[in-house]
């Protein structure tokens, strides 16, 4: 019996530690999409994963020194960056690695040459647990949906 009350305290911390997880990713990757919004470089330079890339429907990749370049440089000015309510979802593989999925909403103008933009589409990033905490390391974004 003292094994099985063992063995059933061992599973349910587990558990507990995997919906921890999870909603620490998930509140992880709501933050770094405020902070895109924001052009909050330094919180995106937190969050990264040092190895970050993102690659976009069309196939182009960005990097971690890009994305955090972008932002410096404030070249959008968002209105809105955020993901629509009841679209996220977390998946955990394994006790290091987790997904997010939403779908996420883009407004704003490109400050180069002032053009406005606004659309959706659907992402997936990965997030890797490190010795620092969760980081984001790998991103992929679909074209953008039709209107």
């Amino acid at each position: 019996m003292r094994n099985f009350i063992f063995l059933l305290a061992v599973a349910m911390s587990g558990a507990a530690l995997a919906g921890s997880d999870s909603e620490t990713v998930a509140a992880l990757d709501t933050e770094y999409q405020a902070a895109v919004e924001r052009n909050d470089w330094q919180t995106m330079d937190r969050i990264f994963h040092p190895d970050f890339t993102l690659v976009v429907g069309s196939g182009k990749v960005f990097t971690r020194a890009q994305l955090i370049e972008s932002a410096r440089d404030a070249q959008s000015i968002f209105e809105k960056q955020v993901e629509m309510p009841g679209t996220q979802t977390v998946r955990l593989f394994g006790k290091d690695t987790a997904t997010v999925t939403a779908l996420l909403w883009l407004k704003g103008k490109r400050t180069k040459d002032q053009s406005a933009f606004d659309y959706k589409l659907w992402f997936t990033d990965t997030y890797v647990r490190t010795t620092d905490g969760w980081r984001y390391a790998f991103g992929q974004a679909s074209l953008r949906l039709p209107d």
